[in-house]
């Protein structure tokens, strides 16, 4: 039988075996590190621990830390050993409550602990620090469902009760480190000695995980919150007290017993106040003259333009939107990436002085030809289309670089505003499960790309890294820049996308390297009850993601 190793993904060697061997014996006599390795992928369709027998030609696939889904396994690992910690230091008493992604990591707290403090951090963080020395096998255990309600009844993890109480299946996996248990829908580390890097920081009323960087597996230091994003959280997740929506439980609940419409209304009127908040405050702005928006892929950044410019009209002001990516330089003077692709992503791909020149001419009161790019031949040529600002007029440019100074550097400060758009989402499976804002609008483009683009999901999956490395270079380093902060999430969409990402994430063939990620999106979505779309407002952010919105028309 032929092995076929790989190591995050790269092919490694191909291997002949005579007889059937062990993943560990495999690995020992090749140069791969075991310690480093978290998780081995198996032919694109299941994660197995070194023990695994390889009795016929295999394709094994080591994932470290470096690996995207690496990255997630030792998130998710961190996340399981600081719950034990917690659970070793407090009992079921007080419980871990995990409930966003900020920075570096994530912000959690502490539920039942009515004064935490700084001394108690420490604690937390050096009992972690002790059972990541002792190198504890984090082991994977399928038993009935029935089994499993009495171990999280007995460990006062209500979340987890409440979710399995309306779980039809007999049999659920997992995970057991001594005798603390958890439950999650991601593969875990095999050993707790893995997760070497890490740091546990107080930020009253809860503290920080942070995890090392996904491309140096360093932390970074001095370690410093990004407070808009961080208030943005926060002012969501006490929306969600208010609604009392926190897990998909919740959210289910309100589905099951036929609310959800009601929900719904007041998420959109939470959308709509915010949008037309941020415009008032412009209107009431003489000064202001361009109107910069932002914000990763699948943010909802064009529906959100476009809500604005009606409230902007609404204040007596006149929108006029200008195409950010009219001003690409042409094709052969474009930047390209290391692997010689043209890097359309880099803000070296526009032609900022051109840029610069006609916003300077505009807010002087000339009147401007706007450029029309070419992208079949790769060159700019004339629109005929002219500008010139009047009294009660705005510039609105929508474009990944728009908190970048460096695309407006010839426009004074008060001349401008940069709005940061994306969806911080809040809702998370239990209180250890959160689900990433990235998989939320991974689930948005994935729907998007099929139903406009004519994208298989395998195609959309396959390109993602890319998206998400572009976005860490030119757009998270920028966003605290950011006057205005809007959050896209709606906390229901996931009901929404479900009954649309369905059949186009089945499918991913088993053969595909996307069909790991595939698999993991419709566990996911398994969790969710499905929304009717008749129940979403035709302007609704979700709308430019499925159908029928409004603005397309």
């Amino acid at each position: 039988m032929i092995i076929d190793l790989r190591l995050n993904g790269i092919r490694h060697s191909k291997i002949e075996l005579e007889d059937q061997r062990s993943i560990a014996e495999l690995i020992a006599g090749t140069d791969i590190n075991p310690h480093s390795v978290l998780s081995y992928k198996i032919n694109h369709t299941q994660y197995v621990n070194d023990e695994y027998q390889l009795q016929h030609s295999t394709l094994v696939n080591c994932i470290t830390f470096h690996h995207p889904q690496g990255y997630r396994i030792y998130q998710d690992s961190a996340i399981f050993i600081l719950g034990k910690a917690i659970y070793s230091l407090f009992g079921d008493e007080c419980g871990l409550v995990v409930e966003h992604s900020v920075g570096d990591g994530v912000y959690g707290e502490i539920k039942g602990a009515a004064d935490f403090t700084a001394a108690d951090c420490e604690r937390i963080k050096e009992e972690m620090a002790k059972i990541v020395a002792a190198g504890l096998p984090i082991v994977k255990e399928q038993m009935k469902l029935s089994e499993a309600l009495e171990i999280f009844k007995s460990m006062g993890r209500k979340d987890l009760v409440a979710n399995f109480s309306r779980d039809y299946r007999e049999y659920v996996t997992l995970y057991r480190c001594g005798k603390y248990y958890d439950f999650y829908i991601r593969p875990l580390a095999d050993r707790s000695t893995m997760i070497q890097k890490f740091d546990l920081v107080y930020h009253a009323p809860g503290f920080f995980l942070r995890f090392p960087a996904e491309k140096t597996y360093e932390l970074t230091y001095p370690f410093e919150i990004p407070t808009k994003i961080f208030s943005q959280h926060q002012e969501h997740d006490k929306w969600l007290d208010i609604l009392k929506v926190h897990h998909l439980a919740d959210l289910n609940a309100l589905v099951d017993e036929y609310e959800i419409s009601q929900f719904i209304l007041v998420e959109e009127a939470l959308h709509e106040q915010k949008i037309a908040s941020i415009a008032m405050d412009i209107a009431q702005k003489p000064e202001v003259k361009l109107i910069l928006i932002a914000g990763p892929s699948s943010s909802g950044k064009t529906t959100f333009a476009k809500r604005l410019s009606v409230q902007l009209q609404a204040c007596k002001k006149r929108p006029i939107v200008m195409g950010l990516d009219d001003y690409f330089l042409p094709r052969e003077q474009t930047a390209r990436k290391p692997n010689g692709e043209y890097d359309f992503e880099s803000i070296k791909a526009l032609d900022l002085p051109f840029l610069n020149k006609q916003l300077t001419e505009i807010l002087e009161g000339k009147e401007v030809e706007l450029p029309m790019y070419d992208f079949h031949r790769g060159v700019r040529r004339r629109s005929h289309n002219f500008v010139k600002l009047g009294k009660d007029d705005l510039l609105v440019m929508e474009g990944i670089h728009g908190l970048n100074d460096l695309l407006t550097s010839s426009i004074a400060a008060q001349h401008k505003v940069k709005i940061y758009v994306s969806a911080l989402n809040q809702l998370n499976i239990d209180d250890h499960n959160r689900i990433p804002t990235t998989d939320c609008r991974l689930l948005r483009r994935i729907v998007r790309d099929n139903q406009y683009r004519g994208y298989s999901a395998t195609a959309t999956i396959q390109r993602w890294q890319d998206v998400r490395d572009g976005e860490i270079q030119n757009i998270f380093p920028f966003q605290e820049n950011a006057d205005y902060m809007f959050n896209s999430s709606l906390t229901y969409e996931l009901g929404i996308l479900k009954k649309h990402a369905w059949k186009i994430l089945h499918q991913v063939s088993r053969n595909s390297s996307a069909y790991m990620e595939a698999n993991r999106l419709l566990t996911l979505l398994s969790h969710v009850r499905d929304i009717p779309d008749a129940l979403v407002p035709y302007n609704s952010i979700i709308r430019e993601f499925t159908n029928g919105s409004i603005f397309r028309y």
